[in-house]
C-alpha cells in the first residue's frame, strides 16, 4: 500500500494556486524590466547595425589579403552575433514563459506551473550572467585581452601551479568558443612553466579578465615531494588590453633592444632548431618580452612587440589615474595583492579573498568553469568604483 500525503482541501488549493501564479507573474515582470534595460544598454539597434557593417566587410573578396585585420573582423562578427542571438533567445523564453504561465493558470495544470518555476529559474540565471555585460564600461574594457602568467614563490610546484592555470583560462576561453593564441611559453627545469603570455581574441575580453589579475595561490600536497608533504605556491595573473591601431604607443627603434635565441620546451618542427625566438627589452623602462611559439623570427617579433605595446598602455593607464588620484602606483604588484585561493589540502576549496566567493570543487575551476567567480569579481569591481565615486 502506498501512503501518501494528504491533498489540501479544495478552497485552500485553489487560494495556493492564485497565489503562485501571480508571484510567477510578478518575477516574470521584473525579468522583463531588467532584459529591457539589458537591452537598452547594450544596444540592441546598435548590434544589428554592427553585424550588417561587419557581414559586409567579411564579404569582401580580398578581405584575407590582410589576414590581421580578417581574423579582427571575423572575431567581431562572430561576437556579435552571439550578443544578438543571446539577447534574442532570453527575449524568446521570456515570451515563451509568459505564455505558459497562462495556460497553467487557465487550466489549472500543475505540470506547466512546475515547468514555469524551472524555467524563471535558468532565466534568472542566465539574465543575471548577461546583465555583467552591461558593468563592462570602462576605456579598455572593449578590447580583446593579453594575459600573463608567472610562476612565484613555491619552486617547482609554483612552476606547475602557473601551468594548471594556464590550462585553466584556455579551456574557460574554449568553452565559450573564444579563439586565443598562446605567444610564449616559458618551460621551467623539472616541470611547469617559469611564465606564459596568450591573447583572447574577442571584443570585451579585457572587461571580462581584468577582475583576474593578481596573486593566486595553491594549497596541496605537493606532487614533487618525496615526503608528501603540503606545500604552498603562488602565481601571477596580469591581464592587459591589446593595443590597437588608434593607441599613441609608438617605441623608437633605439629604445628597444632585440635579442634572438633558440626556442627552449617542448615543440614540433622547427621548434628548438632555429634561433627563431625573440627577447625585447625596452630600455627606458626595463620592461622585457619573449615570444617564441611561431615558427618565423619576424613573427615572433611582431608578436613580441604587440605584448610590449600593451604593457606600454598599461604602464599609461596606471600612471595616469595616479596622477588623478593623486597617488603613485607600482605597476609591478605585489604578494600582498592575494586574490585568490586554491585549496586541495587538507580539504577542497577555491575561494575569492575579494568577493567571498566560493565553491567545494577545485577540479571544476581548473578545467575552465569561472564564471561565477568573474561575474563575481565584476560586480565587486563597480561596487568599489560607486564607493570611490561617492567617498
Amino acid at each position: 500500500m502506498t501512503v501518501g500525503l494528504a491533498s489540501p482541501p479544495p478552497a485552500l488549493a485553489v487560494r495556493l494556486s492564485v497565489v503562485t501564479v501571480a508571484d510567477y507573474a510578478e518575477q516574470l515582470k521584473e525579468l522583463d524590466a531588467t532584459l529591457r534595460n539589458i537591452e537598452s544598454v547594450l544596444d540592441l539597434d546598435r548590434l544589428r547595425a554592427d553585424k550588417a557593417r561587419l557581414e559586409e566587410q567579411a564579404s569582401a573578396p580580398d578581405l584575407w589579403d590582410d589576414q590581421a585585420r580578417a581574423q579582427q573582423v571575423t572575431s567581431q562578427l562572430s561576437y556579435v552575433n552571439g550578443e544578438i542571438s543571446k539577447l534574442g533567445s532570453l527575449r524568446s523564453r521570456l515570451d515563451d514563459a509568459y505564455v505558459l504561465l497562462e495556460l497553467a493558470d487557465a487550466e489549472s495544470d500543475s505540470g506547466a506551473l512546475a515547468e514555469v518555476e524551472t524555467e524563471i529559474a535558468g532565466l534568472t540565471k542566465a539574465i543575471q550572467e548577461m546583465e555583467v555585460r552591461t558593468l563592462l564600461s570602462g576605456e579598455y574594457d572593449s578590447r580583446e585581452a593579453l594575459v600573463a602568467i608567472r610562476a612565484g614563490a613555491g619552486g617547482v610546484d609554483a612552476a606547475d601551479f602557473a601551468e594548471m592555470l594556464l590550462r585553466m583560462y584556455l579551456r574557460w576561453a574554449e568553452r565559450h568558443g573564444y579563439p586565443t593564441e598562446v605567444y610564449e611559453t616559458s618551460y621551467a627545469e623539472e616541470a611547469g612553466l617559469k611564465s606564459a603570455t596568450f591573447t583572447v581574441k574577442v571584443p570585451y575580453a579585457y572587461g571580462t579578465l581584468s577582475v583576474e589579475s593578481g596573486t593566486h595561490r595553491l594549497v596541496r600536497i605537493s606532487p614533487f615531494d618525496n615526503q608528501g608533504r603540503r606545500q604552498t605556491s603562488f602565481a601571477g595573473v596580469e591581464v592587459l588590453p591589446v593595443v590597437e591601431q588608434t593607441d599613441s604607443i609608438e617605441i623608437p627603434e633605439n629604445e628597444m633592444r632585440v635579442d634572438v635565441y633558440r626556442s627552449s620546451g617542448p615543440g614540433g618542427q622547427s621548434v628548438n632548431t632555429t634561433d627563431s625566438a625573440v627577447r625585447i627589452t625596452h630600455i627606458p623602462t626595463g620592461i622585457v618580452v619573449t615570444c617564441q611559439n611561431e615558427k618565423s623570427q619576424l613573427q615572433n617579433k611582431a608578436s613580441a612587440l604587440r605584448v610590449l605595446q600593451a604593457r606600454l598602455l598599461e604602464r599609461k593607464r596606471q600612471e595616469e589615474q595616479a596622477k588623478m588620484a593623486g597617488l603613485k602606483t607600482d605597476a609591478a604588484g605585489s604578494w600582498g595583492d592575494q586574490m585568490r585561493s586554491y585549496v586541495l589540502h587538507p580539504y577542497q576549496m577555491v575561494k575569492d579573498l575579494r568577493t567571498e566567493q566560493e565553491t567545494g570543487n577545485p577540479s571544476a575551476v581548473f578545467d575552465g568553469e569561472l564564471d561565477s567567480f568573474i561575474e563575481a569579481g565584476i560586480r565587486w569591481r563597480k561596487q568599489q568604483q560607486l564607493a570611490s565615486d561617492t567617498a
